[in-house]
């Protein structure tokens, strides 16, 4: 690493900022280029939006016919409204799946060059992370670049947000050890700050206003990101051949799942979701989306362009904007730059929650974020697609509780049928009574037609992966293939009511003002436990019997209709439980059932990671203990490690009370029970403040140390 760092973050190069200012959503800039959209991007739209709209209508008139055989109440008007509604949501699903089959204006990305012009920095942001599994990965892909003669055009910055001292100094002893293995190969730089302001997108702000001016793109990746070296060049290349685009976004693939969930969700994702990728891309064109990882940037232009300005008003439709990627991609494409989804790349992956309750956490946020986009659609100067993605990502959410709606007036409506006697005479002088009904024939064929309007992207993909030789033996061959699809579409229905559910409650959340807190995502961990599963979804499990005990009673007929609903509610608690489950995947991997090409044949880049995570040294679980008792950790560790910003006149009270409660300890013991997490990260900060507590690791030695101490102590003499 060069000997030049920043004066502030010793761990940085020299600072060399971009301005980048808060946009103002009121008020549009001037284009640097307007982009017009081919004939093949038009004829894709056509395709996608037209086709939707066609397709809703017919379902809507279907539906009108079906409830007005026999005059229209006011729930059958509700219901028809509510299917016209999420019957054009899925269509536009099946239609854009379509689009991809269209010629299309995707193109290939060039092929690397011998030399890059450019400096690319691989944007690494961390939050109480995994530090191992992150240098695994970073490790991997560095080599990687040094092995295909581009070490010179990347180099690997790890931004943390880290709030946590034991994540703190796990992170700095693994970014020592990434720095030592890629020492002679590429620049390791790491930097954590201590003022978390606007998450995730204020520390890539951050990053930009201090050290963007250092590098011409940035690709940002997540924690569970990794990337082919090859893949990483070429899109570097790709910025380099086209001075107009400011964003080319990958389209990820999961992968290196072990549990039920995350198995499903990755075969999913392999067979279904090139075609849903081949879509979007053919009717997006240049205006294209941003999802947040695995995607190069040009660093001027976010600098310009994508400064997100806080919403106004309270949380949660106020304040920092948390789906910031979506905002950015809109920001750009404001400004006149090109974003692009290069569907046809490959070599990108990442991870899926491992359950059906870490899935929820997740969409948690991102449902705050994507409502919030209420308050951005209407922006000055968008152009119209960005308003469409911002209308998909809300209308992601809002599809729950209108799905759910339309089954509630389905059921009123069996319960009116039930309960209120028909009026057969409604007119003193009519002759023939006027008999309640509805057209069964029509609702039979409005079934089907809704169920492979439905099924038609999954139908799509299957036949894809038949027709590909390599992807149809990574899925283990035709039949179990065929197999494996059934059961995705069997879990995937039992799944779907109880997300309903989740997403209703979120977004239910949202609506009466209810924010969430900033938690790091869950990747791995322990399987999923009853009474979790049982806290989690024990109301659904409620609703669905409330529901289907009514039912039984209003009519066989009702309890038909809502079976699939009611058999995934009354489900829920063991498919939880069973989602997190690494037993169960095990027993579909033996059986080469939700197989992908990833697990059954893995790249180089895969396994290598596996075996790196795998055999990588633990790091210790309480990290000030570590600072004090191993020398090794306290060396690496500041030299990385910043000290908390001071202002004159404005000292840090935990900084304070942390040098207070050391001077008054009289054991190490004492002293750690005292201290508290923020004060923890002020010691673990500065040497001085270390050393103090060093000593008194040294004082009072014939006292034994407590059990918790005792327990750490094992860990870090095993590391």
């Amino acid at each position: 690493m060069s000997s030049s760092v920043s004066k502030t973050y010793p761990g940085m190069p020299p600072e060399q900022g971009l301005p980048a200012p808060s946009q103002d959503l009121g008020r549009a800039p001037a284009r640097m280029r307007r982009l017009r959209a081919s004939s093949r991007v038009l004829a894709a739209r056509l395709l996608a939006f037209g086709g939707a709209l066609l397709l809703g209508g017919i379902g809507a008139y279907e539906m009108t016919q079906v409830v007005s055989a026999g005059g229209t109440t006011v729930i059958e008007a509700a219901i028809t409204v509510l299917f016209a509604i999420t019957f054009t949501w899925i269509a536009f699903a099946a239609t854009s799946a379509l689009a991809g089959f269209l010629p299309s204006d995707v193109r290939r990305l060039p092929d690397p060059p011998q030399r890059l012009s450019s400096r690319n920095a691989l944007v690494m942001p961390v939050y109480n992370e995994d530090p191992q599994a992150v240098a695994a990965a970073l490790r991997i892909m560095g080599r990687g670049l040094a092995e295909l003669g581009h070490k010179d055009a990347f180099e690997i910055v790890i931004l943390s947000d880290s709030n946590k001292v034991d994540a703190w100094v796990a992170e700095t002893m693994a970014v020592d050890g990434l720095q030592r293995a890629l020492h002679g190969m590429m620049p390791v730089w790491y930097r954590r700050r201590w003022d978390n302001a606007g998450k995730k997108a204020g520390n890539i702000r951050e990053f930009i206003e201090r050290w963007g001016g250092r590098y011409d793109h940035f690709v940002v990746l997540d924690a569970d990101s990794l990337m082919q070296p090859s893949t990483l060049v070429a899109l570097a290349a790709a910025m380099e051949a086209d001075p107009g685009l400011g964003i080319l976004q990958t389209a990820p693939v999961l992968a290196g799942g072990r549990t039920l969930f995350q198995r499903l969700q990755q075969f999913a994702s392999r067979v279904y979701g090139p075609i849903v990728a081949n879509g979007l891309a053919a009717w997006q064109g240049g205006d294209g989306n941003y999802w947040g990882h695995n995607a190069i940037i040009r660093t001027g232009a976010f600098a310009a362009c994508c400064g997100l300005p806080v919403l106004p008003g309270r949380e949660p439709f106020g304040g920092p904007i948390l789906s910031h990627d979506f905002v950015e991609a809109a920001l750009m494409r404001r400004a006149g730059w090109s974003v692009r989804l290069a569907s046809e790349v490959e070599g990108s992956w990442e991870e899926s929650p491992p359950s059906l309750i870490d899935t929820a956490v997740r969409d948690r946020r991102w449902a705050q974020g994507n409502l919030q986009h209420l308050k951005v659609i209407g922006a000055k100067g968008l152009a119209w697609p960005s308003r469409v993605h911002f209308a998909i990502g809300i209308m992601s959410y809002c599809a729950s509780p209108l799905w759910l709606l339309l089954i509630l007036s389905g059921f009123a409506l069996g319960v009116q049928a039930h309960f209120i006697k028909p009026e057969y005479f409604s007119d003193g002088f009519q002759l023939f009574p006027t008999w309640p009904m509805l057209d069964s024939e029509r609702m039979l064929r409005l079934f089907a037609f809704t169920m492979g309007v439905l099924l038609l992207p999954k139908l799509l993909g299957l036949t894809r992966a038949l027709l590909l030789p390599g992807l149809r033996r990574g899925c283990g061959g035709a039949g179990r293939l065929l197999g494996s699809a059934a059961a995705e579409l069997l879990l995937s229905a039992l799944y779907a009511p109880v997300m309903m559910m989740i997403h209703t409650r979120h977004v239910f959340d949202i609506l009466t003002g209810k924010t969430i807190g900033w938690a790091a995502q869950k990747r791995t961990g322990e399987e999923t436990r009853w009474r979790e599963a049982v806290r989690r979804h024990w109301g659904h499990t409620a609703g669905g019997l409330a529901m289907a005990a009514v039912a039984w009673v209003l009519s066989p007929v009702v309890l038909a209709w809502l079976a699939p609903t009611l058999a995934g509610l009354l489900l829920a608690i063991p498919l939880s439980r069973g989602s997190g489950s690494a037993a169960i995947g095990a027993w579909l991997r033996r059986r080469g059932l939700l197989t992908t090409p990833e697990e059954s044949a893995p790249q180089r880049i895969l396994k290598d990671r596996l075996v790196a995570t795998a055999t990588a040294m633990p790091l210790p679980r309480d990290g000030l203990l570590a600072l004090v008792t191993r020398p090794s950790a306290r060396e690496a560790h500041f030299r990385w490690a910043a000290a908390a910003p001071r202002r004159r006149g404005a000292p840090d009270s935990a900084r304070l009370t942390a040098s207070e409660k050391l001077a008054e300890a009289e054991s190490l013991s004492e002293a750690l029970s005292w201290l508290d997490a923020r004060e923890r990260l002020h010691i673990a900060s500065q040497s001085a403040m270390l050393e103090r507590l060093m000593r008194l690791s040294h004082a009072n030695t014939d006292l034994p140390l407590p059990a918790q101490e005792q327990r750490a102590a094992n860990v870090l003499d095993a590391a």
